[in-house]
């Protein structure tokens, strides 16, 4: 039963905030719409295209119409252009990458020796070569 009641009151309370927007829609229209008809020639003239410019619009090239070639020399330059930058792009990526892999060599290498350097000073027996292979057996 409550759900009839919201139900109910529901659609009342649309009904009645449909008919405030009504009655208040005949006060929104500004002063220049409530003008006259002159405002409605100007606006005609705006829409509307003349004579020489509604032949000039059906005469441009539809869809399935052959490109000129001018177009299609700008559309080649455009994709060259397009191709030419990605390839740039591509190339400063590759290159920034290198560089990256190319110092992470150098720092492991420089850690890998330092490592190597600390173990040999640490078995050094004092004989020549400082190597722990290169010991006299007993």
């Amino acid at each position: 039963m409550i759900w009839k009641r919201i139900l109910f009151l529901s659609c009342f309370m649309a009904f009645v905030l449909f008919a405030i927007l009504e009655a208040g829609e005949g006060a929104a229209v500004g002063p220049k719409q409530a003008a006259g008809e002159g405002d409605k020639e100007s606006l005609k003239k705006k829409i509307f295209l003349q004579d020489p410019e509604a032949a000039n619009f059906f005469k441009k090239r539809g869809k399935r119409s052959t490109k000129s070639w001018d177009e299609l020399n700008m559309e080649n330059r455009q994709q060259l252009r397009a191709e030419e930058h990605r390839r740039e792009y591509n190339e400063e990526q590759r290159n920034e990458f290198e560089n990256f892999v190319k110092e992470q060599n150098d720092e492991q290498e420089e850690r890998s020796r330092e490592q190597i350097e600390q173990w040999r000073q640490w078995h050094y027996d004092g004989l020549y070569p400082p190597y722990l292979y290169n010991r006299h057996r007993i």
